[in-house]
């Protein structure tokens, strides 16, 4: 199981890279301002690196206690992907109403656009994040099959 020194590098560089990524697709593709496409992801990735954390830690505490291993098959990595982005999106959606003014639905739509941007950024920036990083329990598992 990764290390919580691990998980706050992961949960930084995510949050960096998924924010150069958001910000100016984001005042692109709503119509905002840059300072309020900038206030929205950096407020929401701030929300996200903590739940990241607590998400994370308990997933895969999870999947090793229906799994016997930490080790995310496709199918796993998707669900991870999918649960993580509901979680956020019940956190994250009442808070951008209110920021931007807008109806719930509104930031309904805004945020749903975000989390399928961020469910597939998720998906591919773990699945790189653990070839660069591999667990030790992982190499020996791929050395018996």
């Amino acid at each position: 199981m990764r290390t919580p020194v691990d998980r706050i590098r992961h949960a930084i560089a995510f949050e960096v890279i998924g924010i150069l990524l958001a910000t100016p697709l984001g005042a692109l593709v709503f119509h905002l301002h840059a300072g309020d496409s900038a206030v929205i992801v950096i407020g929401s990735a701030s929300v996200a690196m903590a739940w990241n954390y607590v998400y994370n830690l308990g997933f895969d505490h999870a999947l090793k206690a229906m799994t016997g291993t930490t080790l995310k098959s496709l199918p796993w990595r998707i669900a991870h992907a999918v649960l993580f982005e509901i979680g956020l999106l019940l956190m994250l959606m009442p808070l951008i109403a209110l920021y931007l003014g807008i109806t719930l639905w509104e930031a309904l739509l805004m945020d749903l656009a975000f989390a399928l941007f961020y469910m597939g950024y998720a998906l591919l920036f773990n699945w790189a994040y653990d070839r660069v990083f591999p667990l030790p329990e992982w190499q020996a598992q791929d050395a018996a099959r």
